[in-house]
C-alpha cells in the first residue's frame, strides 16, 4: 500500500490512476493522516445473449391489455 500526500496526489493524479488501474491501492493522506483511498473500480463485463434460450415468455400474460393500466396512462 502506497501513501501519498494531498499535494503529490494533485500533481501526479494521472500517474496515480494508472497505478490504480494496474491493481495498486493508494492512500491519500493529509499531514500524515489517511483521508481517502484510491482503489480499482470493479469492472462488470457485459456479454449480451448469455441467457439466450434460457428464459421463457408467456405472451398471454404480457401481451394482453390491462384496462386499469391503460386508463391510468390515458388519464381517465
Amino acid at each position: 500500500m502506497v501513501i501519498v500526500n494531498v499535494h503529490e496526489a494533485k500533481s501526479t493524479l494521472s500517474k496515480l490512476l494508472q497505478r490504480v488501474e494496474a491493481g495498486e491501492r493508494i492512500v491519500i493522506a493529509r499531514a500524515g493522516r489517511p483521508v481517502a483511498d484510491l482503489v480499482p473500480h470493479p469492472r462488470a463485463e457485459l456479454v449480451f445473449g448469455t441467457a439466450a434460450g434460457q428464459l421463457e415468455y408467456d405472451s398471454d400474460t404480457f401481451d394482453a391489455l390491462d384496462e386499469d393500466v391503460a386508463r391510468l396512462f390515458e388519464g381517465f
